[in-house]
């Protein structure tokens, strides 16, 4: 399949010191699971979804797990973000709330807003925006 995604020689070069060391039995090959890990997250995947040419599901989910565990994915991104002097990425994330149908009846107090929920063809909805940086 032409269309996965393989990290290059320099990522992971750059990415090298925050992987675990193996003790006994040699890992597989941690350019692949990073990769597949990527490509499963990137495509909204199930573990078992994953191409074949990634290796076995249970290999990418267990190391997934452990990596996360372990702390391996956040000590990777304050690595990579240590080299840059500004905040080159802002993140937004936005999140469809659902309210309960009694959460627009609340009264509205003087110069409060009140709850800005809004009735839409679903029912009583609102929208959370969360911007974040590396600080």
């Amino acid at each position: 399949m032409s269309d996965l995604y393989w990290l290059t020689d320099e990522q992971m070069e750059r990415l090298r010191p925050f992987f675990p060391k193996s003790h006994g039995r040699p890992r597989v090959d941690n350019r692949r699971v990073l990769s597949a890990i990527i490509f499963v997250n990137r495509n909204a995947l199930r573990w078992r979804d994953a191409p074949r040419e990634y290796g076995p599901h249970k290999t990418l989910y267990n190391r997934w797990k452990c990596w996360s565990v372990m702390g391996i994915f956040i000590r990777m991104m304050d690595g990579l973000a240590a080299g840059q002097e500004e905040p080159q990425t802002i993140m937004i994330d936005p999140t469809c709330l659902k309210a309960h149908r009694t959460a627009s009846n609340l009264r509205f107090k003087k110069g409060d807003p009140g709850r800005l929920i809004g009735r839409t063809k679903g029912g009583m909805n609102t929208k959370l925006y969360a911007i974040t940086d590396q600080n």
